[in-house]
């Protein structure tokens, strides 16, 4: 059980979650505008009244739904540009920026001393002590 709590509350499980939050909500937006406003507009060049309703075509008793294929390219298409542009494209110039900045010798954040460097420190002051009694 206390594996599974580590797990839990580790801090990209939580990332995770939230980013799973927000793209759900990110996706009935961008649902409810392909379906409110493309789809209609793609339909009236159909002469259908939804995407859903245009390029059907039938084979015997099976219907080939082309407009509902197609209103799923759209949404897909629309999800991807806006992933790329607000979350990829800001983080790799971000991530350049760092890697730059990195390479020219820029000083770090400053990054709290882990316990093994502490112990070092530790033990060479006790070492330059000890010598000097």
């Amino acid at each position: 059980m206390k594996g599974f709590r580590e797990f839990i509350l580790r801090g990209n499980v939580i990332d995770l979650a939230v980013a799973v939050v927000i793209g759900a909500a990110f996706t009935a937006i961008v649902t409810a505008i392909v379906t409110g406003i493309i789809n209609p507009l793609i339909a009236a060049l159909f002469n259908a009244g939804a995407l859903d309703k245009a390029g059907i075509v039938k084979i015997g008793h099976s219907e080939l739904l082309f407009g509902h294929v197609i209103g799923s390219v759209i949404n897909f298409i629309i999800i991807a540009a806006i992933v790329y542009f607000v979350f990829v494209l800001p983080y790799t110039a971000f991530k350049n920026r760092m890697e730059a900045k990195r390479a020219a010798g820029a000083p770090e954040a400053d990054v709290p001393p882990t316990t093994e460097d502490l112990l070092a420190e530790i033990r060479d002051l006790l070492a330059a002590q000890n010598k000097q009694q």
